[in-house]
């Protein structure tokens, strides 16, 4: 559907280097990176709107990359929206349909067709400073569905949105998804929200691509240390594997060894996702082939979880619930223990 081959923009004070991806019909591909890795200027470009240094930019099957923005049959929908505000909601939609030379009986049906897929129907007469928040990302996303694009980009959708809002419309999107069968490219730096809406996730920092995969990759598997920490593994730590006569092999890191799975030897990078981290105020027995004695040095509330820091040593973050937390009488300065399996500990150069 959409190819990016070695892509690279320069706008001065900001470098987008030799973006490599391909993106399949009906995908929905997250863009996933911190403030100021290139996640917006990458969207941009596939867009049409950046000059492009050096690569190439195919869109089913045809060379894009000079095309100009209108003719490529895309649509961006951006974080603050970008609706008139003297125009009614109605207008705003009809406005890339007259842009388009969209017939007005057209336009009609398919004002009537993105009201009712979205649910805005009585907030056509609306001006947009009557709108929610919520209210203005729907008629934002109308407004590029109604050109019926073959690619719909959405950059940060949800970053300016209160919590129950941002979950109403993160549900819309994938409703939309489901709906319409249109291939989405969605930016943003949140990563629950990657993880809940992309089928794949491409991590972007300092203009370069770090990792391409499913969810479940990136967030399991990370590939260097900036996507681990990025994806918020807490967890990780330089040290070194050795195969032992028993047949294990083991990740030695401040004097602590941990059974690890495969028979991987060298000095590497391990992550262990906090909530793989079992916390006991007994050892435990169990399959799971790391328990160790540890003093708790610090907790971090989240509300509903919170991130007990455990020094064993090395110091491990841990993820518990609020009712495991008051059922184990958690504080600074317990001695607990923790557990976790082998294949918990993830390597990487």
């Amino acid at each position: 559907m959409i190819e990016v081959n070695d892509l690279s923009v320069d706008l001065g004070e900001f470098v987008l280097k030799n973006i490599t991806l391909a993106i399949k019909e009906g995908e929905y591909f997250i863009i996933l990176g911190p403030t100021g890795a290139g996640k917006t200027v990458l969207l941009e470009s596939i867009a049409g709107l950046y000059p492009i240094k050096s690569g190439e930019i195919w869109l089913r099957g045809k060379e894009v990359t000079g095309v100009e923005p209108e003719k490529r049959k895309i649509s961006i929908v951006y974080q603050d929206h970008v609706l008139f505000p003297h125009l009614s909601v109605r207008k705003n939609i009809v406005f890339g349909l007259k842009m388009n030379k969209v017939t007005a009986a057209e336009q009609d049906n398919r004002v009537n067709w993105v009201a009712e897929l979205l649910g805005i129907g009585n907030l056509l007469h609306r001006k947009p400073d009557t709108l929610s928040g919520g209210e203005k990302q729907k008629v934002a996303l109308a407004r590029a569905i109604a050109t019926r694009p073959e690619l719909l980009l959405v950059d940060e959708p949800l970053s300016a949105l209160d919590p129950e809002t941002r979950e109403t419309v993160q549900q819309e999107l994938r409703r939309l998804h489901q709906a319409l069968g249109i291939t989405i490219l969605h930016v943003t730096h949140d990563f629950e929200e990657a993880i809940a809406l992309g089928s794949r996730i491409a991590v972007i920092g300092e203009g370069s691509l770090m990792q391409v995969g499913t969810p479940e990759e990136i967030f399991r598997h990370p590939n260097s240390e900036f996507v681990a920490r990025f994806a918020m593994t807490r967890n990780v730590f330089l040290g070194k594997a050795t195969k032992q006569s028993n047949g294990d092999t083991v990740f030695q890191v401040d004097g602590t060894e941990f059974v690890i799975a495969g028979e991987t030897e060298g000095t590497y990078h391990a992550s262990i996702r906090p909530e793989e981290i079992l916390i006991s105020t007994e050892p435990i027995r169990s399959s799971a082939r790391n328990c160790f004695p540890g003093t708790i040095t610090q907790i971090q509330d989240k509300g509903s979880t919170l991130y007990i820091t455990v020094n064993a040593p090395p110091e491990l973050s841990c993820l518990v619930t609020r009712h495991s937390f008051e059922e184990l009488e958690l504080r600074k300065g317990k001695r607990i223990y923790v557990t976790f399996k082998a294949t918990s500990v993830h390597l990487f150069d």
